[in-house]
């Protein structure tokens, strides 16, 4: 019990939690996971150039030379915690285990419970934002808009069934993914600086065919304005590999804290 009154939820307010209100305060968040269904996206991934190693956390390093990273933006029409746009940058990295993982350096969202879920149960460092997803002929294209600036735009061109290969190699069912989650210590209390391990189960759905609804086809991504405040173009795109659509649903959850500082 944390308030003197009846509580319940896993975020303050406790009496009006903004997320995961059935559970209560002391619910580890390994033991709950975040659903989604009917979802969409484009994706691209690509390579970058080795200075992108100044953004990684201590101890980790690109998984491959050069390294490889990835952009994904994202319609959730149904989660629970509510309906909302996402966009997100990841660094293809190994572990501290020699693990293939996928580290966050920058994630935007639409919805101030998933900001605030994202970043109190696993560090993703997500801010608020505005995007878009839409289908125009052929193509599928976003935007990230953030305090006036368009930070980056992206298209896809669905073309052929993606199958094995590149896109099994980079999509795994379930992507491992890396973030810092810090709390500053306060005279009287400890803070914490953690790399959090979690991941994101993805489900692609199939057709009546029982086909997966993924495709892969031509992709277009470019950094429109260089923003100090939100850096995404440090992620810079040097080769893209391949572009991807795909409808699927998803669960996250968190796995285990895999580093902790003392600052």
């Amino acid at each position: 019990m944390v308030l003197q009154g009846d509580s319940n939820g896993q975020a303050p307010p406790f009496d009006a939690s903004l997320y995961n209100a059935s559970l209560t305060p002391s619910t580890p968040a390994s033991e709950h996971e975040i659903e989604y269904r009917d979802c969409d996206a484009v994706l691209a991934f690509f390579t970058t150039t080795p200075d992108v190693e100044a953004i990684l956390p201590e101890g980790i390093v690109p998984y491959s030379n050069p390294p490889t990273a990835g952009v994904l933006l994202t319609h959730y029409p149904f989660s629970t915690v509510g309906e909302y746009h996402e966009y997100l940058t990841v660094i293809q990295v190994e572990d501290l285990d020699g693990e293939l993982a996928y580290y966050i350096p920058y994630i935007y969202v639409t919805n101030d419970a998933a900001l605030a879920a994202g970043r109190e149960m696993a560090g993703a460092p997500k801010k608020l934002a505005e995007m878009d997803l839409d289908t125009e002929g052929t193509i599928v294209s976003g935007h990230l808009d953030r305090e006036g600036d368009r930070l980056a735009a992206m298209s896809v061109k669905p073309e052929s069934r993606a199958r094995g290969g590149l896109v099994e190699t980079l999509l795994d069912e379930r992507m491992p993914l890396l973030s810092i989650r810090h709390l500053p210590p306060i005279e009287g209390g400890d803070g914490c600086t953690q790399l959090v391990k979690w991941y994101a189960d993805m489900d692609f759905l199939a057709d009546a065919k029982g086909r997966e609804k993924r495709w892969v086809g031509p992709a277009d991504l470019s950094y429109e304005a260089e923003s100090p405040h939100d850096p995404v173009h440090k992620v810079s795109v040097e080769r893209l590999m391949t572009g991807l659509y795909g409808e699927f649903d998803m669960a996250l959850g968190t796995t285990e804290v895999h580093k902790e500082w003392e600052l």
